[in-house]
């Protein structure tokens, strides 16, 4: 192990749930076998329920048991893992995880360095903060910084009471507010592809670019999450987050230097850039769905409202489709659309930004019709980048036909070794590299845009349901693209 790799306490509260299981403990594990993390760390889980160091230990064991490395002794690893049963209101649970915490600090030599990672539900995260403030777990000779989950807030108004509270506990640099998507490979080189391309930047503007697509695409349904959905639906648990931070790094403008402050400034403007609605506009920009009965992979599976936790008469959306349109130099007239959803065609993240027509096509007097220019940035469950040109045939004649040009990182025999987004963004966070998770003036502003089309769709029944499992969303998202003569682009590296 290297000398310089991070040396912290991790404590996570909610130690026992599905996101510490299932990403954290790997996430950890992965770190240390590529010795992006010392020998010297801990991690405290937090919890109610009653168990033993052991207990944890062995759930932490079962969490990494489908990675094989001989260099690596599952028992000695799960020995940095301690468990600490909680009651979040009531302090003296905080003055023992305090005791516990400085003496994991001499044990481990982590030198006061404290993560509090919040994997746990948001209804506590103000209390939390506040607490361990006065009890003094923050107060320690190394540095604190607190993770956060989303959801931040279920509206601009809760999400900023939110924040006030934390803030009197935690500096604005001091919170870490998580977006996975951020930390996925494909969306990180987004800014490379832009910045690193002599080719692409030039061109990336309303001058060149006709539109742009992010589209986020999903055969599962809620399952049974049900009840959280309820309250959340696809605006809130979508393009809230993941999908208004994606148009951010496709649109903003190149920063002075690559630091966390100037990425972020940049992303800020685009968000303040984006075109205000009213209440009464949001239909002629943005459309809601819900999915019914219908086929996937050959089997049918049940419609929203059939599902767990779901009034039977339910007006919240599985889909949002949307044209975003941003009002500065580089991107006015340029529109950005996006769509999400649940239980459609394809599992599929992806970008396509299509290039603008040539002003005089050669060859359509041959009845060719060019195809566009499109780069296709796959970011899940593919990885790589694809970009679509016009050549010649290979015949006799003179007419073109599309190709491709393609990176699959899928292929790459190091996909292995490629990082998980939470592996990435815990690395980050131990580091001190705030770059990959959002801003408090990014969370706010997307609240205040995405609230007026909450507002809109809560005043008025939506004709649910509307498009069919297994199927591409509604109809009127396609016609959203249409009366601007554009159309959905779906392009997987399988179908190139």
């Amino acid at each position: 192990m290297t000398t310089n790799t991070p040396k912290a306490v991790i404590v996570i509260f909610g130690a026992t749930g599905d996101l510490a299981n299932r990403k954290l403990y790997p996430s950890i594990y992965r770190l240390f076998r590529n010795g992006k993390l010392s020998e010297n760390f801990a991690v405290v889980g937090v919890a109610r329920r009653p168990l033993t160091n052991e207990d944890f230990r062995n759930n932490v064991k079962n969490s990494i048991s489908q990675f094989e490395d001989d260099n690596i002794d599952p028992d000695k690893f799960a020995s940095h893992f301690h468990y600490h049963p909680f009651d979040v209101q009531d302090l003296s649970y905080y003055q023992s995880l305090n005791t516990l915490l400085h003496s994991l600090d001499e044990k481990h030599e982590t030198e006061g360095n404290r993560i509090f990672y919040l994997a746990m539900a948001p209804n506590f995260f103000g209390t939390l903060a506040a607490n361990l403030k006065s009890e003094g777990l923050t107060s320690t000779q190394g540095w604190s910084r607190l993770v956060i989950e989303k959801p931040f807030g279920h509206n601009f108004k809760s999400a900023q009471k939110l924040n006030n509270q934390i803030r009197e506990a935690f500096d604005e640099d001091q919170i870490y507010r998580i977006d996975h998507y951020l930390g996925k490979e494909m969306v990180q080189n987004i800014e490379v592809i832009r910045f690193a391309n002599a080719m692409f930047e030039p061109l990336w503007n309303n001058q060149f670019i006709s539109n742009i697509q992010i589209t986020s695409s999903e055969v599962l349904g809620v399952e049974d999450r049900g009840r959280y959905y309820e309250s959340s639906g696809a605006l809130r648990d979508m393009v809230q987050n993941h999908m208004l931070q994606m148009m951010a790094l496709l649109a903003m403008e190149p920063p002075i230097k690559l630091t966390p402050e100037e990425i972020r400034s940049e992303k800020v403007k685009v968000l303040r850039a984006l075109k205000p609605m009213s209440v009464d506009e949001v239909e002629d920009y943005f459309v809601r769905g819900q999915y019914d009965r219908g086929i996937v992979d050959g089997e049918e599976k049940p419609g929203y409202r059939e599902g767990n936790s779901v009034d039977p008469d339910s007006n919240t959306e599985t889909f949002v489709a949307g044209k975003l349109t941003i009002n500065n130099f580089r991107w006015a007239g340029t529109p950005i659309y996006i769509r999400t959803g649940k239980r459609m065609q394809q599992k599929s993240t992806e970008i396509v930004v299509q290039f603008k027509d040539l002003p005089m096509n050669l060859y359509y007097d041959k009845g060719e019709a060019i195809h566009p220019n499109l780069l296709v940035i796959h970011i899940q469950p593919y990885e790589g980048i694809t970009l679509h040109l016009n050549a010649k045939k290979g015949d006799y004649g003179t007419t073109s036909t599309p190709i491709s040009l393609k990176y699959n990182n899928n292929d790459n025999n190091d996909k292995m070794n490629t990082p998980e987004a939470y592996e990435v963004l815990l690395h980050d966070c131990m580091r001190g590299d705030s770059t990959n998770f959002t801003h408090w003036d990014e969370v706010a502003l997307s609240w205040k845009f995405v609230d007026i089309i909450s507002q809109a769709w809560e005043n008025k029944k939506a004709q649910f349901p509307n498009y069919e499992s297994g199927s591409n969303g509604p109809k009127d998202s396609d016609a959203l693209l249409e009366k601007d003569g554009f159309h959905w682009w779906s392009v997987t590296p399988e179908e190139e």
